[in-house]
């Protein structure tokens, strides 16, 4: 399990408080005094979970939320946003942003890991819930605890994604693997299969997307699987 906490707290005492309460619950923090350091680490490193401070010097923490939605990379990384502000409206910017929760200052550091701890719960649920699970000896696929129904190609060609996760394949390998000889001149027969089979992963878990195209070389598989 990813235990990986990212702060961004201009505060030096509040963030080093809560990396040592984080730390004390079994998590690994790391603390950045600016979101733009943050938003650095976490496309070296993606974390289980970020604690963003909303008032930071250069961009804040709704802005720096912005940002992680919009990249393809962070944006399914929860946030929990630490405020001294306690009006409405700020709690609803801040969730519009794209923030999973909302604590204010002065806060209980047993409340506040008690909402890590939810917000990561929830994460894991949902991805026990889309779980795809592959049996090579009985040649059987689930998704979501649904048979997926997969041809011969389909099943050869994410096995093999799924056996090399996260490592991105390059077109002609894939091609090479799974059809052997039979796929020279036939150079579309790759993005078809690749298509076809995101459309059956996506009729049943359409929040998730399994196989990623990577410009120039081919096709890598991210997460969710056993």
């Amino acid at each position: 399990m990813n235990t990986h906490i990212i702060i961004a707290e201009d505060d030096e005492s509040i963030r080093r408080l809560l990396e040592v309460s984080l730390a004390g619950h079994g998590y690994t923090p790391l603390g950045f005094g600016s979101a733009e350091d943050a938003l650095a680490e976490m496309e070296r490193t993606a974390p289980a979970l970020v604690i963003f401070d909303i008032m930071m010097d250069g961009i804040g923490g709704i802005e720096a939320v912005r940002r992680m939605r919009a990249s393809e990379t962070l944006r399914h990384i929860p946030v929990i946003m630490l405020t001294a502000r306690d009006t409405e409206l700020d709690k609803i910017v801040g969730l519009d942003a794209g923030a999973d929760d909302y604590i204010t200052k002065p806060f209980s550091v047993l409340e506040l890991c008690a909402r890590v701890r939810a917000r990561l719960r929830r994460v894991e649920e949902k991805r026990e819930a889309s779980a795809l699970i592959l049996n090579a000896a009985t040649r059987e696929a689930h998704l979501a605890g649904t048979p997926l129904e997969l041809t011969f190609k389909e099943f050869e060609l994410l096995k093999l994604l799924m056996d090399n996760s996260d490592r991105a394949m390059h077109r002609d390998a894939l091609l090479a693997r799974v059809w052997g000889g039979d796929y020279y001149g036939e150079t579309r027969t790759l993005d078809i299969h690749i298509a076809t089979l995101r459309g059956k992963l996506r009729d049943l878990a359409p929040d998730t997307s399994y196989i990623k195209t990577v410009r120039g070389i081919g096709y890598r598989f991210v997460g969710g699987a056993r």
